[in-house]
């Protein structure tokens, strides 16, 4: 299930449906008062939805048939027609559709790395066109809100770390009226809002951890508190403006995913619900939030957990997680299965590594286009400074990433492969110039400010050819390595991962297993259902135990 989305009279509810995991979804509509699911459809659409407020007509968002970039919206009347609203040309933008907070606009966002732009329909019009909010323009990224009699908007105009404005009505365009409600700071990334009648409540991150900022109406402005040395706090926007209470989703690396709520008015805290973890007791692990010297001396956060029971003395056997890309922040949160491994003495470490967002914006720049090599620098730094301090074995240390994460640890694997015994990389974009040059593949276009384009920019080829996994293999001894692919895998197709395996096979020296799992009934997610997906995790877990209990065969060639 994609998404889903009921109508305001609760009559309707909208699902998109994946049943290869292609992310190629298929429209359906339940009537919530019979339970007859109606013979309305659509295929190939995105999976973003909304409703208008007559209760009788849909948006959504649709994909193109060769390339799947989500690239237009429909408007569909239950028993109707499917109408084209908008199609986007360029190909660097993706489309997406939903409602404002108020339920008074159905807006449609266009965004691509670099640029962003927001159309607005009247939710009581839904016929009506799409008029221009905020028009695209370079380098600049914005999301948008309504509620009451404003417009509320997360821009990064004048602000590299965003701030949040209000706009006036009518002056959209003019960017000098827009009004400060949470500058800009150089050391505060704005992530999201939520809006109130009474208050205003943003994630934001700071130190390299997310936070809550609550801006009461009428008091001065306040964080949540936290308990933990490594965390990750979110604020959770409920459907009511009346709210006089903040919700929040609070977990950290020894704590389960747990939903708060804070009053305003007396500060008070209440527990609604927590992930349930059967024999799990959270007195037995810590926590910590380090910091690693990377080559160019900037300081790499890394968030690391372990048993309290487990020795920090240079034998214990460590993993350690990165992505690094698409400003995506890795947060240090609680997972279930991870206790399996800390329970058998292993530590577990998170490199908030450049690329992601964990710093700021700046975090994200240093480690993309021609400072990608950022991004594998220093997971190395962060991967010696754990073992120089002790926290893992220098013979035994795991590295694991996934998509451009796997691009991360082949990368590493080329780089240093004495640093690891072992690596697991999931669904990995290793063969970067070649699916770079394919303009046909999902996500190429769209992501020429992410990578560079090697078509245009004899430099952006170079420098992607220079850290390729796939182009950088050589007849050297290298850890042993488990891949898992996605025969479905829309975003990373699965040829990628067999072709770097194929050629590590004919190259590498040593005599270290190279495995190549591939699902063939699961996409760029993995396997779907609670069950299935475990086992893909156990699979990964009994690799890593595994090596470790075997000799390394890297002399044995």
């Amino acid at each position: 299930i994609g998404n889903y989305k009921v109508s305001r009279d609760g009559r309707w509810v909208a699902w998109a449906e994946d049943t290869v995991g292609r992310n190629q979804f298929v429209l359906r509509i339940k009537d919530l008062a019979t339970g007859a699911v109606l013979p309305d459809t659509a295929a190939n659409i995105s999976g973003s939805l909304a409703w208008a407020n007559d209760g009788q007509t849909l948006f959504y968002g649709g994909k193109d048939e060769v390339t799947l970039r989500a690239d237009r919206v429909f408007r569909h009347t239950l028993g109707g027609t499917h109408d084209l609203v908008h199609l986007e040309a360029d190909a660097s933008y993706y489309v997406g559709v939903g409602s404002t907070k108020s339920h008074r606009y159905i807006a449609i966002g266009m965004s691509s790395t670099t640029n962003s732009e927001y159309r607005l329909i009247d939710a009581n019009d839904p016929t009506a066109a799409p008029r221009v909010f905020v028009a695209r323009s370079k380098d600049h990224l914005c999301s948008v809100d309504h509620l009451g009699d404003r417009f509320v908007m997360r821009t990064n105009h004048d602000a590299k770390n965003f701030r949040i404005v209000e706009v006036p009505v009518g002056r959209e365009e003019d960017r000098a009226a827009w009004i400060d409600i949470i500058p800009h700071r150089a050391d505060t990334l704005v992530e999201d809002v939520a809006l109130y009648d009474r208050f205003l409540a943003a994630s934001v991150r700071r130190g390299g951890l997310r936070k809550v900022q609550v801006l009461p109406e009428g008091a001065p402005a306040f964080f949540i508190d936290a308990q933990d040395a490594a965390y990750v706090m979110t604020v959770y926007d409920t459907p009511d403006p009346a709210a006089t209470r903040v919700r929040y989703v609070y977990d950290s690396l020894t704590q389960p995913s747990s939903v708060y709520e804070l009053d305003l008015t007396t500060k008070a805290r209440t527990l609604l619900k927590q992930q349930p973890v059967p024999t799990y007791d959270p007195t037995l692990y810590t926590s910590a939030y380090l910091h690693a010297t990377a080559v160019d001396g900037t300081q790499v956060p890394i968030s690391v957990v372990y048993r309290k029971d487990t020795r920090l003395d240079g034998t214990a056997p460590l993993l350690v997680y990165g992505y690094g890309s698409y400003g995506i922040s890795i947060e240090p949160s609680f997972g279930a299965s991870r206790v399996s491994l800390l329970d058998r003495g292993w530590v577990y470490a998170i490199a908030h590594i450049r690329g992601g967002q964990e710093m700021g914006r700046s975090w994200y720049e240093d480690g993309k286009l021609q400072n990608k090599l950022n991004t594998f620098t220093d997971f190395i730094a962060a991967t010696e400074h754990l073992v120089a301090h002790k926290y893992g074995a220098r013979d035994q240390v795991f590295a694991m990433g996934g998509s451009a994460g796997g691009l991360l640890v082949g990368t590493v694997a080329n780089l240093r492969p004495d640093l690891y015994r072992g690596i697991v990389s999931f669904v990995p974009f290793v063969d970067v110039v070649t699916t770079m040059l394919d303009e046909s593949i999902p996500l190429t276009t769209n992501e020429y400010d992410e990578w560079g384009n090697p078509t245009a920019d004899k430099a952006a080829y170079d420098y992607m050819l220079a850290y390729s996994p796939y182009d950088n293999i050589a007849a050297k001894d290298y850890p042993s390595i488990y891949v898992r692919t996605g025969l479905w895998d829309s975003q990373v197709q699965y040829f990628e991962p067999a072709k770097w395996i194929a050629r590590l096979r004919a190259t590498k020296r040593d005599a270290n297993p190279v495995l190549l799992d591939t699902n063939m009934s699961a996409g760029h997610g993995g396997a779907s259902g609670r069950f299935d997906a475990l086992k893909e995790v156990a699979r990964a877990y009994a690799f890593l135990i595994a090596t470790r209990e075997r000799p390394d065969r890297r002399a044995l060639h």
